[in-house]
């Protein structure tokens, strides 16, 4: 017998080489029948996997976490490829892995998939799911793996990459095999909904030199109606595509002669991102911030020094050779910052120096990989380094949180249950990706595990998710469309202190070491843009929009006054046009409702006699009207009060 420690730190007594099904049909029959794989002393395994010693386990179902999901997801991919091999068995197959939302699998096929042949491999799937086919795993040495596959290239290509003594796994349903590690669920009767999602060109193995194969995106679920929720959010996700809504309402526009993942801003994009780069600065100056401006190329030597060359250089772009130098593009700032501070003699009454600037970095990125604003190979980071003494680390990264709390709560509005703090960090297990220095990261670490104790402030921890050079903590936003993402963060570092030799001179006259509070608040202007968009669907608050006020005359003889009130709105630094094209009222009202202007003013007759404004809102329509003052003081207190119009 062996003991068995479960998630709720209960033991469970079981016969040895007992396996993960045979501990969840211990524990109940209902679990048994959501069991998808099992997590073994952290490691994710298959259901089938036998239990050889004293072990803690954790049952994995689809709603458990992403794991559970992800064995539920790769068991549908294999029969998709089952599916299209029984309808086009010519296809070669190359890959097919669980992602976050659902799956693929990529094709070598002479036949170009079409919408009606997408509705006939759903339709080959069900028919495998209703067939209910046992999934077997079993494994071969490399000679006979190789015979297995000799008709599937990709395959033996992914066998002949295998290390020397590496178990060769496969998964056997009816007449299909698959080349897979697993992990998979009993049978493809375990597999209630599915419905597969689009499909694209991918290279295999992300490579250009390689052969274009054809992808195919799909989703399964246990249940008919989460397949019917996850539909719906798909919807809405189109609805909220921030690059759908950027060319709406022409905020910004790529082009293949700039590059991929470069976008270009137009007027309306460039007043967005001009107002909040002012807008954040503003804060920081308020706070003490001392803002600078430093190149976006540098020696390689400057990163040689601060670590990044050792352990970020896959995501640099290549140096560039000139004269007697080795010069790069950035990747971020920070460097240049340890210079800054090292300019000078400081002293201990000098800290904290904070140096903020909005930087632009730059990053390699796969040209399949960027995203509109979302994932750019140049962007404007809202980047700041905290130069500290060690006394006063804990009342600064308190300053900010707060300041992170100030900006996405207040003055955004995003609700408090939205907001999850992580602390991140270093993954111990695989430390080469880190600066070595362990009693440096156990400290560091600590440090940041008592401030959010002592603020009391709720986190939790994740291994592996802290920067080359330090822990962090990572503010995880709940988006609109239920996803985690990370913005704003806040990490410690005593590593490029010590890199780049910095001191301060202390009160007892001998130098010391300054510590370096890395923040982003709002981090990338781009990505940050990206964000607000598909949160507000286009509908940002007025202090934000590009055109804040849309003056609308209702024929020729109104646009003298509508000009008038434009003029005097501007002398408020409202941003206000006026509409005086030959077009019907409704017209121009249904245009600016599309262009998702906050306030439309309505100028006639009576306006014009009454020195009024016909108020129109973006929400709410009709307003009636109101004099010229009171709408100016209205809006003007938006403005500047950062006012958020929260459903």
């Amino acid at each position: 017998m062996i003991k068995v420690e479960l998630k709720d730190g209960s033991i469970l007594e079981v016969e040895q080489s007992s396996s993960v099904m045979d501990v969840a049909k211990k524990i109940s029959e209902g679990l048994a029948r959501m069991a998808t794989a099992g997590r073994v002393n952290g490691e994710v395994v298959d259901i089938r996997f036998e239990l050889k010693e004293d072990c803690k386990l954790e049952i994995l179902t689809f709603d458990s976490d992403l794991d559970g999901k992800k064995a539920y997801w790769h068991t549908t991919s294999h029969i998709m490829a089952q599916a299209v091999k029984r309808l086009w068995p010519d296809t070669k197959l190359a890959i097919g892995p669980a992602i976050d939302e659902g799956f693929y699998y990529d094709f070598d096929s002479s036949e170009s998939f079409n919408d009606a042949d997408m509705e006939k491999i759903e339709a080959e799937m069900k028919k495998i799911i209703k067939e209910d086919l046992p999934i077997e795993r079993f494994s071969l040495p490399k000679d006979e793996a190789l015979k297995l596959m000799a008709d599937e290239p990709y395959k033996v290509e992914l066998i002949n990459d295998l290390a020397e003594g590496e178990e060769i796994s496969f998964y056997k349903q009816g007449e299909f095999t698959d080349l897979c590690a697993g992990p998979h669920l009993e049978s493809t009767g375990k597999v209630k909904s599915v419905k597969l999602l689009s499909n694209s060109g991918a290279y295999w193995r992300g490579s250009e030199k390689n052969k274009m194969l054809q992808r195919i995106y799909a989703v399964s679920f246990p249940k008919a109606s989460q397949l019917e929720e996850f539909v719906k959010l798909q919807e809405e996700a189109k609805e909220r595509d921030h690059r759908k809504i950027g060319k709406d309402l022409k905020l910004f526009m790529t082009h293949k002669l700039v590059g991929a993942g470069l976008p270009m801003y137009l007027p309306n994009g460039a007043t967005i991102r001009r107002t909040l780069e002012r807008y954040i600065q503003d804060k920081e100056l308020a706070l003490g911030y001392w803002h600078v401006y430093t190149p976006s190329l540098a020696n390689v030597e400057l990163y040689k020094t601060s670590g990044h060359w050792d352990h970020y250089k896959d995501d640099m772009f290549p140096p560039m050779k000139m004269d007697n130098e080795e010069l790069v593009l950035r990747p971020m700032n920070c460097p240049h910052h340890m210079l800054i501070y090292k300019n000078e003699l400081r002293s201990y009454k000098d800290l904290p120096i904070k140096i903020g600037e909005l930087a632009h970095d730059f990053r390699w990125e796969n040209s399949g990989a960027v995203c509109g604003l979302e994932r750019v190979r140049q962007m404007c980071q809202n980047d700041a380094h905290l130069f500290v003494r060690p006394d006063q680390i804990k009342e600064e990264v308190g300053k900010v949180l707060n300041l992170i709390k100030e900006v996405y709560q207040k003055d955004f509005g995003f609700s408090a249950d939205s907001f999850k703090y992580r602390l991140s960090l270093r993954d111990k297990a695989n430390t080469e990706k880190y600066i070595d220095n362990d009693e440096m990261w156990e400290t560091a670490e600590n440090q940041l595990r008592a401030i959010l104790k002592e603020l009391n402030i709720d986190f939790y921890e994740a291994e592996g998710e802290a920067a080359f050079y330090g822990p962090k903590i990572d503010i995880q936003i709940k988006t609109a469309l239920n996803h985690d993402i990370t913005i704003p963060t806040c990490q410690l570092d005593f590593a490029l202190p010590e890199r780049f030799d910095l001191t301060y001179v202390g009160e007892d006259g001998k130098d010391h070491r300054p510590v370096v509070i890395h923040r982003a608040i709002l981090g990338s202007s781009d990505r940050f843009i990206s964000f607000l968009l598909e949160e507000t669907k286009g509908n940002l608050p007025t202090w934000l929009a590009p055109t804040q006020v849309k003056i609308l005359p209702i024929s020729d003889a109104h646009i003298e006054y509508a000009k008038k009130v434009r003029e005097e709105l501007l002398k408020i630094q409202v941003r206000a046009n006026v509409d005086d094209r030959n077009e019907k009222i409704g017209y121009k009202i249904r245009e600016a409702q599309l262009e998702k202007v906050p306030y439309m003013l309505v100028i006639g007759d009576k306006e014009i006699e009454n020195n009024a404004v016909g108020v129109r809102s973006h929400k709410n329509g009709e307003e009636g009207a109101m004099s010229l003052d009171d709408f100016k003081s209205k809006i003007k207190y938006e403005i500047d009060n950062f006012v958020i119009d929260k459903d």
